[in-house]
């Protein structure tokens, strides 16, 4: 199962690399900026969602998303929702289509 980061700057301006074990993430940030009610919405749906994907392929949680999902719900709560987080690199990226 391919794994990914994606690296997102906090309104603060501190900037985090956070680690999903799939690449769903690619179906629900892309490089760009966020509210972080909204942002916190779409990773938490993300890190739900791959973690499930290795439950089904492995039978068991991947505590590493769990513990990213916890990061992200931590350190989104500390900021008013409706201020900026920037998701600054998915890596890896997506294949081009057609590749």
């Amino acid at each position: 199962m391919p794994e990914m980061t994606f690296t997102v700057r906090w309104p603060d301006g501190e900037v985090d690399d956070c680690y999903s074990p799939s690449l769903v993430v690619h179906d629900h940030l892309t490089v760009g900026r966020y509210a972080v009610a909204e942002f916190r919405r779409r990773a938490t749906a993300a890190l739900d969602e791959a973690g499930e994907r290795v439950r089904a392929r492995y039978g068991f949680a991947c505590t590493s998303a769990a513990a990213t999902r916890e990061h992200v719900e931590r350190r989104a709560a500390s900021f008013p929702p409706n201020a900026v987080v920037t998701v600054l690199r998915l890596h890896p990226p997506l294949p081009e289509a057609g590749s």
